[in-house]
């Protein structure tokens, strides 16, 4: 591992922290793990950068009860965003010039086909990055916005990708191409990539551990609800199908996107309805979902306006249940034997209702789910199914900060232990 001298030139700091960056079109959120524990050492989140109402949020975790700071007032940029960070960092003795600094985890939305695995970047990678703009226009400038302004900040720091698309890069030709020309779909790099990899990797590598297995014993349906929501179904530690395709758009009911959509309403759009191209993205993407359905999309607001009869609610809530069902159900017959079905992120994690109704009536697949193990509220994996279950129902929170640590950490160290420099642009061809 690195060793780096101190001032006195005599013992030697090992570096075993990673800052975790996630860097969003107006926003960045940051985590400070040491790798010794993999505990964190702050967490922070810059948000509405550009505007004058822009906020940091910074709580240090080093000691003592966790106290949230917090910075208003304009922050221009990402370069200033970062920079702002940083000092608060400072400020708790964790400074971004720190000898125990290891490497930069960045996590980028969009790895094409090129990026299988987490990769050091270099000027290569970077422009391969770029060249995936126009599959992922919303998330990729910012990713790479985040990683140049981390590297002039630090230019001698190994900087690592993590790459959402990379855990379902194992999909099969036959459920990543679409049925459409394959010369157009090559030249313009049409294919399923699925996002949301790096939660979907580490909740299936959890369930297995809650099961008392190995990844490589077990089949998993991986269910994502967030506000964007995605599922996977990963037979023995490889994804072979997941929800979302060239772009996040696809599959599940989301919080603002339709999900799965017949194309031909884009058309029957911009030719009866006159909109362009851009409104419809705008309506699909930003205004549809359950946004779309009932003017809501969070569930707890969801489910009180049900409780109170609310119809355009519990029918939002009946579509976005009927959808999760179909998946459940398709994924099933994919894997051939499922071992267990997951449920994490927000909605995952925290709504009751949406999992039990979307196990109902599941019963002829061994799917179960006691009411009582599903209303305990907790942060730790567990399982929500009776004991006589056939296929185990379990919530596993993520932690998609934890995992980019965890796999930038292992590639720089795992060069730096074995007394090597760390491999750089590792592009896959």
């Amino acid at each position: 591992m690195t060793t780096t001298p101190t001032k006195e030139g005599s013992a030697a700091v090992q570096a075993r922290r990673v800052l975790v960056l996630n860097s969003g079109s107006s926003s960045v959120k940051y985590q400070l793990l040491d790798m010794n524990d993999r505990s964190r050492l702050a967490i922070g989140l810059v948000e509405r950068i550009g505007e004058e109402t822009s906020r940091l949020l910074h709580t240090p975790l080093t000691g003592g009860d966790a106290e949230t700071r917090e910075r208003t007032g304009r922050i221009a940029d990402h370069a200033a965003a970062l920079k702002a960070a940083a000092e608060e960092l400072a400020a708790d003795g964790l400074g971004l010039d720190s000898p125990e600094l290891a490497a930069i985890g960045h996590r980028v939305v969009h790895g094409g086909l090129r990026f299988t695995r987490p990769t050091v970047i270099t000027d290569e990678v970077l422009t391969e990055i770029e060249r995936l703009v126009p599959v992922a226009p919303l998330h990729n400038p910012a990713n790479i916005t985040g990683i140049r302004t981390a590297q002039a900040l630090r230019p001698d720091l190994p900087q690592v990708a993590v790459f959402d698309t990379a855990f379902h890069t194992t999909m099969p030709e036959y459920a990543a191409r679409y049925a459409i020309d394959v010369e157009t779909a090559d030249a313009h790099r049409i294919r399923r990539y699925g996002f949301h990899g790096t939660s979907h990797a580490y909740v299936s590598r959890k369930a297995a551990e809650l099961l008392g297995r190995t990844p490589e014993e077990v089949n998993v349906i991986v269910l994502h609800l967030g506000n964007g929501a995605s599922a996977s179904a990963v037979a023995a530690g490889r994804c072979v199908e997941t929800s979302m395709g060239l772009t996040p758009l696809e599959g599940l009911v989301m919080g603002t996107r339709s999900g799965d959509i017949d194309p031909a309403v884009t058309f029957h759009l911009k030719r009866v309805a006159g909109m362009s191209t851009d409104e419809i993205d705008v309506l699909l993407n930003k205004k549809s979902g359950l946004l779309g359905l009932c003017g809501d999309n969070d569930m707890r607001e969801i489910r009180r306006r049900i409780d109170e009869g609310d119809e355009r609610a519990a029918l939002a809530f009946d579509i976005y249940v009927h959808r999760l069902k179909k998946y459940i159900g398709a994924y099933s017959a994919v894997l051939g034997r499922v071992d267990a079905v997951v449920f994490t992120a927000g909605v995952g994690e925290n709504s009751a209702p949406v999992r039990e109704a979307a196990i109902a009536g599941l019963e002829e697949l061994g799917l179960v789910v006691d009411a009582g193990l599903n209303a305990v509220r907790s942060g730790e994996p567990r399982l929500i199914s009776p004991n006589y279950a056939r296929v185990a129902v379990a919530v596993v929170p993520t932690d998609e900060e934890l995992e980019i640590a965890d796999q930038t950490f292992a590639l720089v160290g795992r060069a730096e232990s074995a007394g090597q420099e760390v491999p750089v642009g590792e592009v896959d061809n």
